[in-house]
């Protein structure tokens, strides 16, 4: 598991449920951590959580060889004040839940062993995570026009990042990079700031994007696998000026059309509200 801590995190604590039992969790580096003891007390019942967690490290030799990358000292709130506790992300935790002997536990295991089993189906059959994609969004109110776009959009994204990686980029540090380039190029702004202006957190950037928004991004990073391919690109250097070249296609096509229409394309609303907003105008 990948390290990806800051040594001054910007968190926000808060405090879960399960079965009555408290989980306090924080928000670090953009996604949940929880804290380790608290898990472990709500799955065993144990009067002391700390011991337990001494033994299962003692009887798990992978895990106690892991630990380091699982657990991480976090910034908490207690009854004493702001202490350093070890909490772990939601793979972390699924780890260390693997390790509890305790029927409350057997749940998560059968919904993980049933996660696993899918993951194999859908590798044999990619067709199936397409499906299975297509119903979440279905389920969470996306019109089937919406999703034709969005499913399209990830597979040329999932085509540009082929490029990339078989082009010499490295996954962990070149990939954003490449991508604020061709977002700059398209919508004059990076999509951190664009989340910004959408008032997104932990959300997708383009879960909450509308139609115009969706086809300018398509055009852009479409547009940067054609030239990578057309000039047999190669290195980050090259890669990072194509990336601006096919994002400035899409920039310049924005901009055509945000004259014709006289609005911006950028917009401050998610799509899923828009639509929410649109239901309720119509129905009142």
């Amino acid at each position: 598991m990948a390290n990806k801590f800051m040594k001054n995190p910007k968190e926000l604590s808060k405090i879960s449920i399960f079965k009555g039992k408290k989980i306090r969790k924080t928000l670090h580096e953009n996604e949940w951590f929880f804290v380790i003891q608290d898990i472990v007390e709500a799955l065993t019942d144990s009067v002391d959580p700390a011991g337990y967690i001494k033994d299962m490290r003692r009887r798990d030799e992978e895990l106690s060889k892991g630990w380091g990358q699982i657990a991480t000292p976090l910034p908490i709130q207690t009854e004493g004040g702001i202490q350093q506790i070890n909490c772990a992300n939601t793979e972390g935790i699924f780890r260390i839940i693997q390790s509890i002997p305790s029927p409350k536990a057997e749940p998560f295991k059968r919904w993980l062993a049933k996660v696993g089993y899918e993951r194999i189906q859908e590798i044999e059959d990619p067709e199936l995570a397409t499906k299975r994609t297509r119903a979440l969004y279905k389920l969470k109110g996306y019109s089937d026009d919406w999703i034709e776009k969005r499913m399209r959009g990830i597979a040329i994204r999932e085509e540009l990042t082929d490029e990339w990686k078989n082009r010499g980029a490295d996954e962990k540090r070149d990939y954003e990079i490449l991508t604020a380039e061709i977002s700059k190029a398209t919508f004059g702004i990076t999509p951190s700031e664009y989340k910004k202006i959408k008032g997104l957190k932990r959300e997708n950037l383009r879960d909450n994007m509308d139609d115009f928004e969706l086809i300018f991004t398509m055009l852009g990073e479409k547009s940067t696998t054609e030239i990578h391919k057309t000039e047999n690109s190669y290195g980050k250097e090259k890669l990072k000026k194509d990336a601006g070249r096919g994002g400035r296609i899409a920039g310049i096509a924005r901009t055509e059309l945000e004259k014709e229409i006289g609005r911006k394309i950028v917009s401050k609303k998610n799509f899923l509200a828009r639509k929410k907003t649109t239901k309720i105008n119509k129905g009142s």
